[in-house]
């Protein structure tokens, strides 16, 4: 596949801003700078931040295996899919395919650039439908989002069916891995070489506990790194949101052991829902949520919220009649869940 024929014309003959950071590479100390039009009084943050995130990146290179030169950092996972958008997809003419129910926000981008939407939902058990969702792409159908583990559901994707999709799609697929520090499934990042065409998405929202900085993640191959690197905002990350990042990413075993006691309170709750009387089915989940059937699913939310708590009913998804979602608190909020849930 020539991802080159995929990139809109417009952007591959789009030309990069050059910013004053860009421009300039060389050693700072000792260096008056009088080129980016500044405030020169030093207050930690009068400096404009590096518009590469060259450090920050090279500490998620280490975390993830992977070249600095496959990873672009995004204002939260929305900038950098709304770049994927902006890259390949021509406006009221393209197509995306996405697999309801799934992230709502691949539908809200498409529909910001007037892009065409192809949906083919999930069958019963929240998997893929690979033949229907091949035969439904059509010459313009650029973009195929997999969100992997699922939300709402929850779940993995069948790795065959993962790679038969990745394999077969003639565009660009974007898998979500957002929830994927949460299961036992391996990472896509290791077959960015097999697939030319894939991007992998993650985040540090979730499992990372940033979700304050917004901080989205992109991992693709060099040359699709360098197309959404010439379309990005010059300074789309802030100094504070690398500082920070950069500082809890820093702290050795933090997410590691967050992400066990997530794992170990998930494993609580699942056990705990089963004894709730209107609850009937809990769906598998490889997040650091639970996405459980009810008899009423606007009666239930409305009675949890009239408790002091707060959760998302997902009712109005394809597929997901009735049903609602719980993310995985700490063990006190937990159990103030399970005992609500009991006594309603």
């Amino acid at each position: 596949m020539n991802i080159q024929d995929l990139i809109r014309p417009t952007i591959k003959a789009l030309k990069a801003y050059s910013s004053a950071r860009d421009e300039f590479q060389g050693v700072t100390d000792n260096m008056v700078f009088l080129d980016a039009n500044e405030n020169p009084f030093e207050n930690g943050v009068n400096r404009y931040p590096d518009p590469h995130q060259r450090h920050l990146k090279t500490i998620l290179s280490e975390i993830k295996g992977i070249s600095t030169k496959n990873i672009l950092l995004g204002n939260g996972s929305d900038e950098v899919l709304d770049l994927i958008f902006r890259a390949f997809c021509e406006p009221n003419q393209d197509n995306i395919v996405i697999l309801p129910p799934t992230y709502g926000m691949y539908e809200v981008l498409a529909n910001l650039n007037a892009i065409g939407i192809k949906a083919v939902n999930l069958d019963d058990t929240f998997q893929p439908k690979v033949e229907a969702i091949l035969n439904a792409a059509d010459a313009n159908s650029k973009l195929l989002f997999i969100c992997s583990p699922n939300n709402p559901s929850g779940n993995s994707f069948d790795a065959k069916a993962m790679e038969t999709l990745v394999s077969e799609f003639k565009g660009i697929v974007v898998i979500d891995e957002a929830y994927i520090d949460f299961s036992n499934e391996a990472s896509w990042i290791s077959k960015l070489d097999t697939y030319p065409n894939l991007i992998v998405t993650q985040t540090l929202s979730k499992a990372y506990a940033m979700a304050g900085i917004r901080l989205g993640i992109c991992y693709a191959s060099a040359e699709i790194i360098t197309v959404l690197n010439t379309i990005k905002p010059p300074y789309n990350i802030n100094e504070l949101t690398q500082k920070k990042a950069i500082e809890l990413l820093n702290i050795k075993n933090l997410a590691k052991n967050q992400i066990q006691d997530i794992l170990k309170e998930r494993s609580l709750m699942i056990s705990q829902l089963e004894s709730v009387s209107f609850i009937s089915k809990i769906y598998p989940s490889d997040a650091n949520f639970v996405l459980v059937k009810v008899d009423d699913a606007t009666k239930r939310y409305n009675q949890l919220i009239e408790k002091g708590i707060v959760i998302r009913n997902r009712t109005t998804q394809p597929g997901c009649e009735n049903t609602l979602r719980l993310t995985v608190g700490t063990p006190q909020e937990n159990k103030i869940l399970i005992d609500t849930l009991k006594s309603i």
